[in-house]
């Protein structure tokens, strides 16, 4: 493998390959149509107890439908959440409160308070809000901007507080093919900004070319996107190599029931091999490594 760092420049997003040069800052515009709306949205957190030396997996998962907005909390690999509630004021009235439950031996507390949370488009509160997970005596995870205030309250300061990472989010975007949202690739790292887009070429729909924008630098565009509908490329972020791929093969040949599918997914070492072929996946489970993955549902 030839020296992939040789071809980065100075600034904060970097194109990898095909070749050495990226695209032109002024290349992402934001366009005129309306942004998708998302559905759901799941983040799972790598958990590490410093009492017990041991790893856990939170996912906590909000969504918002006609009927109103929701909140579930799953543990480890449990397909099933031991949490769950609706938000929606007239089914469900609990909008502070706190359950304990038991999962994988350990006893585990969930305190939350959802009554002055605010909401922009999505099913996510934005403030207003907490999340509090405790697991076997140790504050495992903590949400929302006024979670500290209700820790200072409820727990007295000896009270380990575990080390957590966010290792993976899920975002179900419905809409026009516009999409738009954030992600911060390590803990150290800062929030980008994401914009993906599928328009026609100098405006002729026949002819649909995708690109991906963060931080309103173009890293990849696709053209002849009917025949290109599925790829990879790498890109330099944060000095990381993250992989991005993208499949829209159901915009085209199943619109009605597919959606198409983003992904980008963070990788350690030059020579490691791109995050698709398993068998070469990084094991050491002390490594944390982020991936967002995002279902589009275009309007047909």
């Amino acid at each position: 493998m030839r020296n992939i760092i040789s071809c980065f420049n100075e600034t904060a997003v970097n194109v990898s390959h095909p070749s050495c040069s990226s695209y032109s800052t002024n290349a992402c515009i934001t366009p005129s149509l309306v942004p998708s709306v998302q559905n759901a949205v799941a983040a799972t957190y790598k958990v590490f107890l410093s009492s017990q030396n041991k790893q856990y997996l939170i996912k906590v998962s909000w969504c918002k439908n006609q009927t109103g907005q929701g909140l579930s909390i799953n543990f480890n690999h449990d397909p099933w959440p031991c949490f769950k509630l609706n938000t929606n004021l007239r089914f469900f009235r609990k909008m502070k409160g706190s359950k304990a439950i038991e999962s994988d031996h350990s006893n585990i507390e969930i305190f939350w308070d959802l009554s002055a949370a605010k909401y922009n488009a999505g099913p996510e509160p934005v403030n207003g809000f907490y999340v509090i997970v405790t697991v076997d005596s140790e504050i495992g995870l903590i949400l929302g901007d006024t979670a500290e205030e209700e820790i200072n309250k409820r727990f007295t300061s000896t009270i380990p507080v575990a080390k957590s990472s966010l290792v993976s989010r899920q975002e179900h975007c419905s809409g026009n093919t516009l999409y738009s949202t954030k992600a911060q690739f390590c803990d150290t790292g800062i929030s980008h900004d994401i914009l993906i887009r599928c328009s026609g070429e100098h405006g002729d729909l026949k002819h649909p070319v995708l690109s991906v924008c963060i931080d309103n630098k173009t890293v990849i565009r696709v053209k002849r996107l009917q025949w290109n509908f599925r790829g990879n490329q790498t890109i330099f972020v944060d000095g990381l190599l993250v992989d991005l791929m993208w499949d829209v093969h159901d915009w085209f040949f199943n619109p009605t029931a597919g959606s198409a599918v983003f992904m980008f997914r963070t990788r350690s070492g030059l020579d490691s091999r791109l995050w698709l072929e398993e068998k070469w996946v990084h094991k050491d489970e002390d490594k944390v490594e982020f991936s967002l993955l995002i279902y589009a549902c275009k309007n047909t």
